[in-house]
């Protein structure tokens, strides 16, 4: 055998064994006539020494070791003179008394060590390499705890793993499709899906009443720290449940999840905000409730006082900062500037110190009496030592705005601390929403999502402002601002599921054509039925404490949605392309 130990498992216990390890050369250095070799599995490092009395055969073959070398040695498990307590095995090393070489290595391009020398791009390149790496191993190695326990959670909840196919039609959900074109069926293509939704439903008719699935999807859209054009799933789906079953079961898996793996207790039950609350107390969808720094519109307390720009504007919003009133009109005026990149949109701030010494200051104290300025901050929830943020607008743009202030206060104010959880469901979503330049309605979600049983009045209404009162019955698992799962309780109804089509302008033949099959599925009983779907990469990274999903992927891919290791996408030789029927056009030169 290649090795009787792993590089990381001898202990004290060992002492006076012989053993075999087999790994990589992760340093050498020379003391004196002994050399010492630091060898590493993934399983961990153990130190190798080489002693000055050793054959000069031994001697020179340690001499002959470079970095990432791959070696089988043997030796006796011996006590170290000069123990490491940060290592595990920092006890011993082993005496070496042979020593095999199985393979030389180039120098790599970078140190794989856990503090490496290398930038992204070149450990993209070189991800085989990357990945030997501790943190890339710890963040896989969390990846492979959390989806065994969510296997192992929902197969005692009765929940079957069925795979779904990745070669389906096209029915776009919002993103564009990957579409892959079909050599026996020539100019007609395959799409690859962005979720299983329609599969999953297919089941719940089949009769396969909990169904769940670990499993890629992929999405042809612009890409960010958080987003990749594959990704992962934990795709679930339940008949004959109601909103409460289904947020109770999983409530129940993330629990499993931050107790098993984090040691972690979460609220039991999980709090619960409208999507309408989030909005107007946070500016989001997905708040972080981890800090406070509400929004409390303050459009009353500043109206009617000759100040145009608010008098001018429907909505005025406010954030108070506690303890910034301290702040240098530098840093106000670098924030102003912060709040007007297109990134914000926002076309200015206005600023109220509550000073400390009972004294109020702002931006605009020509305009308003001290008086008028406190009773404003303090409408903002703001106290003497606090500083009041102010913008206006449009009411939902401007809340977004303040949202997104408010985040980036709380990342400044180190008020995001990644090892405390606050997780939340946010529920009753608008079920449409207005698409001003295609003059239509769409769907929030998507066009399966069932209304609230209280707005089907609503819902069947011809009057556009009924329409848009219409709740969905769906629900998004939000944790310290980010969106890890979502889902809904479906259409299984024929009528409410042809007057969502209707709504959303879609004629009887376009309808069948995208979505004929569950349609046609549904006429055969179909079950009341719901479900959601986490992000797993999501979830990995937020339980590793990072913000990126990369490390947590074993082969990601780049903010171009390029594989810089295997160098895709590539073209593809004539012959495929005659072979599809497929012509390319070559891109415009800029």
């Amino acid at each position: 055998m290649y090795r009787t130990h792993t590089c990381g498992e001898l202990r004290i216990g060992n002492k006076g064994q012989q053993v075999t390890l087999a790994g990589w050369v992760q340093r050498t250095r020379k003391l004196g006539g002994m050399t010492f070799i630091d060898l590493r599995d993934r399983y961990g490092v153990t130190q190798l020494v080489v002693e000055s009395s050793a054959s000069p055969e031994l001697i020179g073959a340690a001499a002959s070791l470079g970095r990432e070398y791959v070696v089988q040695v043997e030796g006796e498990v011996v006590e170290r003179q000069s123990k490491n307590a940060k290592m595990p095995t920092g006890d011993i090393e082993i005496r070496l008394s042979e020593i095999k070489i199985l393979n030389k290595a180039d120098v790599p391009p970078f140190t794989i060590e856990d503090d490496t020398d290398g930038g992204e791009e070149i450990r993209a390149k070189y991800r085989y390499l990357d990945l030997r790496r501790n943190p890339l191993q710890e963040a896989l190695r969390l990846r492979h705890r959390i989806c065994l326990e969510i296997r192992n959670y929902l197969d005692g909840q009765d929940f079957m793993e069925i795979e779904t196919p990745y070669l389906i039609k096209s029915t776009p959900e919002g993103a564009r499709d990957f579409v892959v074109p079909s050599r026996t069926n020539p100019g007609q293509f395959y799409a690859l899906p962005q979720s299983p939704q329609t599969f999953k439903q297919i089941l719940m008719v089949a009769g396969y009443d909990r169904y769940f699935q670990i499993v890629r999807c992929f999405r042809d859209e612009d890409l960010r720290a958080d987003r990749q054009p594959e990704f992962t799933q934990i795709d679930c789906e339940m008949s004959f449940v109601e909103q409460e079953d289904v947020l109770r079961t999983f409530e129940g898996m993330m629990r499993t999840l931050f107790k098993n793996v984090l040691g972690v207790d979460i609220p039991n039950p999980i709090p619960r905000m409208s999507w309408y609350d989030a909005m107007d107390r946070y500016g989001s969808d997905k708040p972080d409730i981890r800090f406070g720094m509400t929004i409390h519109e303050v459009t009353a307390e500043v109206q009617g006082h000759g100040f145009s720009v608010f008098d001018n504007e429907p909505y005025v919003g406010a954030i108070a900062v506690k303890g910034a009133a301290s702040w240098s009109r530098k840093q106000i005026d670098e924030l102003t500037e912060w709040v007007k990149r297109p990134q914000v949109g926002a076309k200015g701030l206005v600023y109220i110190k509550l000073n400390e010494d009972g004294s109020v200051k702002s931006s605009v104290d020509k305009f308003y009496s001290p008086e008028q300025l406190r009773k404003t901050a303090e409408a903002a929830g703001a106290a003497d030592g606090d500083l009041t943020l102010i913008l206006c607008g449009e009411k939902r743009k401007t809340q977004t705005r303040l949202g997104v202030l408010r985040m980036e206060l709380g990342n400044r104010l180190g008020l995001r601390n990644p090892k405390e959880f606050a997780p939340l469901w946010v529920v009753d979503f608008p079920l449409f929403e207005w698409n001003d330049e295609e003059n239509r309605w769409n769907a929030m979600h998507h066009p399966f999502t069932a209304p609230k049983p209280e707005h089907l009045g609503f819902y069947y209404s011809d009057d556009k402002e009924d329409i848009a009162k219409v709740c969905a019955n769906a629900y998004d698992f939000v944790l310290n601002g980010t969106e890890l799962g979502g889902g809904s309780i479906r259409i299984h109804e024929a009528k409410v599921q042809q007057r969502m089509f209707e709504i959303l302008g879609f004629s009887e033949e376009e309808a069948m054509y995208r979505f004929g099959f569950l349609i046609n599925a549904f006429k055969f009983g179909a079950p009341p039925h719901g479900g959601l779907a986490f992000g797993l990469d999501r979830v990995c990274a937020l339980f590793g404490g990072k913000d990126s999903i990369r490390d947590y992927i074993a082969f990601p891919k780049n903010n171009q949605g390029r594989d810089i290791m295997a160098d895709a996408p590539s073209a593809i030789d004539d012959a495929q392309l005659e072979e599809l029927r497929i012509s390319v056009m070559q891109p415009e030169r800029k």
